[in-house]
């Protein structure tokens, strides 16, 4: 990490894995990211469930592919390290995973070494990189990965900030062109399905201090998984996929959590 150049952080407006560290009690946030928050708060107070239980999501399912063999690991929108961070998770069942983290915000640069501390018999590293230019998050994962070998790909409460003007599917078709068979893909993502008129208040607050909000159907989400197949139970709120894997969240069965979460394995 020595010979990186001074990290630069825009505080003039939020940032999404700002406001996310904000959502789950973090410190790694400034002024603006609360005020936003705040405001998304007033909207729908479960705001921070729905951080804590996408956070819980990629607890599980990280525990589920190292269970099921999976042994590399590329997570892409890592946001602000949060302990247990995924190489964590997935070094605890099997110790010589790999893991490469990937964001594009500064501040987690900052603190990237935090999710450099694996165990000795397996490695971890951080990238740089934003999941629109995915020939260099390729590029960049090969170095540590094999993808002769099967690497679970994991995009948690990432994909609702890439709009369709975006290339939003075709960026995960791209990602996962170089995936072997066997290797798996990890979403989860927002939906305005059972909050329309509090998602169309939020996306606008959001839009107008600069972030772009792309809550997509339970259509939309599935048609990521295109040439995958969906691991049982499929597509689901997230807290009710495989639930017994543990993390269970305070408040998380206040209603329906709005959003979706899924695991899927490449044929």
């Amino acid at each position: 990490m020595s010979g990186r150049p001074p990290v630069e952080i825009d505080t003039s407006r939020p940032h999404p894995a700002r406001m996310y560290d904000w959502y789950l009690g973090g410190k790694d946030n400034y002024p603006v990211d609360e005020a936003m928050g705040r405001q998304m708060l007033a909207l729908d107070p479960r705001v921070p469930v729905m951080a804590r239980v996408n956070r819980a999501f990629m607890h599980r399912s990280t525990r589920w592919l190292a269970r099921n063999g999976v042994r590399q690991f590329l997570d892409i929108g890592t946001g602000i390290p949060t302990e247990p961070n995924l190489h964590q998770i997935a070094q605890e069942v099997a110790p010589d995973a790999r893991v490469v983290y990937c964001d594009n915000d500064p501040i987690v640069l900052a603190h990237a070494a935090a999710l450099l501390r694996g165990t000795p018999e397996g490695r971890t590293e951080y990238l740089q990189a934003d999941v629109r230019d995915p020939d260099a998050v390729m590029e960049g994962a090969r170095k540590v990965l094999d993808l002769g070998r099967p690497v679970a790909l994991s995009l948690i409460a990432l994909l609702h900030f890439v709009p369709d003007e975006d290339g939003a599917h075709d960026l995960v078709r791209r990602l996962t062109a170089e995936l072997s068979s066997g290797s798996y893909l990890v979403l989860t993502h927002a939906t305005a399905d059972f909050t329309p008129e509090e998602s169309k208040a939020a996306t606008e607050k959001l839009r107008a201090a600069g972030v772009t909000l792309a809550l997509r159907s339970r259509e939309e989400f599935t048609r990521f998984f295109d040439g995958f197949d969906l691991v049982d139970p499929g597509v689901e709120v997230p807290h009710q996929w495989h639930p017994e894997l543990g993390d269970p969240v305070p408040g998380q069965d206040d209603g329906v959590i709005p959003g979706y979460g899924a695991v899927a394995r490449k044929v």
